[in-house]
């Protein structure tokens, strides 16, 4: 079966490296947090300026004034560092985080991202997201395969406008992880349940199927 938001969450973390300076996007992306391996050091940062942001608090942990970029309370490990806005986009411009993980609406078999923006809506901006795909050493898009009208978010060309151009190196969608390459997605794993006909049938973008194509291992 397709996974929900927790197991494409789940998967990503298994992208996590010890030592990693890792920054976290609005929605599924936060939920990595709650899914870092035992005993494995990975520092989140928050560009509303956290460095060292822990996993979502029990109740009897929560304290309102502290929030991650979303406005969601979460909890801080020993050692974390708050600061401002500046020092924290300075951080992120100079190169620090070694990985992003984005939400977005669109993904092109290029690697461009579409996440802020759609026509006709609404927005107060694009928030911190174009700095975190122009600088970020390693991007991965954590998404549904299509929109609430069944159709693929993963494309030949984004339609929205875009945050950043060639920029996106994995998406991990409740279908599939799929790499970015020159010649566009290459299916590297399928959901459990999940057969390669689906995510072809859903994936609008050029797909490249490997003969040997992995199931995810979620434990």
């Amino acid at each position: 079966m397709a996974l929900d938001k927790y197991g494409i969450a789940q998967r990503i973390a298994q992208e996590l490296k010890d030592g990693m300076y890792v920054n976290l996007g609005i929605g599924i992306p936060t939920l990595v947090a709650n899914c870092i391996p035992p005993g494995m050091t990975v520092i989140l940062q928050s560009e509303n300026g956290i460095l060292g942001m822990g996993p979502y608090p029990l109740d009897a942990e929560v304290d309102a004034d502290l929030v991650n970029a979303g406005k969601e309370t979460v909890t801080l490990i020993k050692g974390a560092a708050l600061f401002d806005s500046a020092e924290s986009f300075g951080m992120i411009r100079a190169g620090k985080i070694d990985l992003t993980v984005l939400g977005a609406m669109e993904v092109s078999d290029t690697g461009d991202i579409a996440s802020w923006k759609i026509p006709g809506k609404m927005v107060k901006g694009m928030g911190g997201a174009m700095d975190l795909v122009a600088s970020a050493k390693n991007i991965i898009v954590a998404m549904m395969h299509t929109n609430p009208k069944g159709e693929s978010k993963l494309l030949t060309a984004c339609t929205l406008p875009l945050t950043g151009v060639g920029c996106v190196k994995k998406v991990v969608t409740e279908l599939a992880v799929l790499s970015v390459t020159a010649d566009g997605f290459v299916l590297e794993e399928t959901a459990p349940g999940v057969t390669v006909e689906e995510v072809r049938s859903k994936t609008a973008g050029r797909l490249i199927v490997p003969a040997n194509v992995r199931e995810m291992k979620l434990s």
